[in-house]
């Protein structure tokens, strides 16, 4: 779980305001974990939405909810809260589109660069 993340951690020598932010991710990504297993979201996907942002989506609503929400995506990896939030509906009704195994992929590399290296990725 999460005490055994902080403690590698810990074990990889990196400072200890760095290692902080990283405990703050990972405390959050752990219950979503488990929505994982029970097949609730998925590893990528679009982002989950709350009742209150469903009309920014506006067409593209039922397009997005048709796949499971993810617990990294594209938007997460594309700048996060520094893109306006049409930007974010358009990167998760593209990411709908077009997903695949390999944007997938490329979306899971990028966010485990942006977890270890959060400055030089420009998200999170």
């Amino acid at each position: 779980g999460t005490a055994h993340l902080r403690h590698r951690l810990g074990q990889l020598g990196l400072p200890r305001a760095r290692r902080a932010l990283h405990q703050d991710r990972l405390a959050e990504a752990d219950p979503q974990f488990w929505n994982v297993l029970n097949g609730q979201m998925s590893v990528v996907g679009p982002r989950p939405l709350v009742p209150e942002e469903l009309p920014k989506y506006g067409r593209h609503m039922d397009k997005v909810l048709t796949i499971r929400p993810g617990i990294t995506g594209l938007w997460q990896v594309s700048g996060r809260n520094d893109i306006p939030y049409h930007r974010r509906v358009q990167i998760d009704v593209y990411y709908v589109s077009f997903r695949n195994f390999w944007l997938d992929l490329w979306i899971i590399v990028k966010t485990i660069g942006v977890v270890i290296f959060p400055k030089n990725n420009g998200a999170y």
